[in-house]
């Protein structure tokens, strides 16, 4: 990924187990876990971060494959975009497909990994959003071979954070068997950093629809009232129909949740959104109404 080795790094370990690897952090408190290293050497070579010490996940078999469990897809953390982006695993979670075959050149999904995109929790991950959509959770590896679970959602957020020798070591997604979606808007042609995205992923079981919104705030966002609105308007017992109007409205709907128009001043006036502003909201809402309407038919 680079030509330039981290200079200031002064010991670089290889562990072969997840429970090696957390054994190694522990023991080396200021080191940096690195997998595919797609973020981190960017860091290091613009000089934002000097780690003392690394700790490679690369060699460590047991996290870079996936396994079915109770009605759910156990992913390892350290699962390629690449290998994520081949049809066997469109099969299973296609809209974590799609978002990985659009994680940019090939250089970039051949190395980086669906764990450290959700570790550096990067505003433009293309993988957060469909995680947050599916309501996806972590299996946080720890010292002594612990594991404790946390939803996907809550890391994002800085509602739970990862303590001191802890390590991402897989996802858990449920398999819903049903229609997913994962769309992005960019401001070239090609893979790239998205200006918005949208995965919408729809659950018969429940009759419930699940929208995520990526990269217009630090985490995705969840509009869940458009969502329970637009549910309850689908017809799940006759093909999942829904008139056209109503897939335009949606599409708004979640626009103006997740880009909200500003508040009232004291006297009563309202400033108007700036024209970027506006042309994003107009995305978010193209992409959500797109998606929808491709899941549903």
């Amino acid at each position: 990924m680079t030509t330039h080795a981290p200079q200031a790094a002064q010991a670089v370990t290889l562990p072969t187990t997840l429970d090696e690897a957390v054994a190694a952090l522990g023991a080396l408190p200021t080191a940096v876990p690195v997998a595919g290293g797609t973020d981190l050497m960017a860091a290091v070579n613009s000089g934002q971060l000097r780690p003392a010490a690394l700790v490679g996940l690369g060699r460590i078999s047991e996290i870079r494959g996936w396994q079915y469990q109770d009605g759910h897809a156990l992913l390892g953390a350290g699962l390629t975009h690449a290998r994520m982006g081949r049809p066997d695993f469109a099969a299973l979670i296609p809209a974590l497909a799609a978002a990985a075959r659009a994680a940019g050149p090939p250089h970039i999904r051949n190395a980086g990994t669906l764990g450290g995109n959700i570790a550096s929790a990067a505003p433009t991950g293309d993988a957060l959003p469909v995680l947050a959509a599916l309501e996806a959770t972590l299996i946080i590896a720890g010292p002594d071979g612990a594991r404790r679970e946390i939803p996907v959602s809550h890391l994002l957020a800085g509602m739970e954070m990862l303590r001191g020798g802890e390590l991402i070591g897989y996802v858990r997604v449920p398999l819903l068997h049903a229609p997913q979606v994962f769309l992005k808007a960019t401001g070239r042609t090609g893979p790239g950093r998205a200006l918005a995205s949208v995965a919408l992923v729809l659950d018969p079981a429940r009759r419930g629809v699940r929208c995520a919104v990526g990269a217009i705030a630090p985490m995705p966002l969840r509009p869940l009232e458009a969502e329970q609105w637009v549910a309850q308007l689908i017809d799940w017992d006759n093909d999942r129909a829904l008139v056209p109007e109503a897939l335009n409205a949606f599409g708004e709907y979640v626009a103006a949740a997740c880009i909200p128009d500003p508040v009232p001043e004291p006297d009563g006036s309202v400033t108007p959104l700036p024209p970027a502003v506006l042309h994003l909201r107009r995305t978010v809402a193209a992409l959500a109404r797109r998606a929808l309407g491709r899941a549903l038919s």
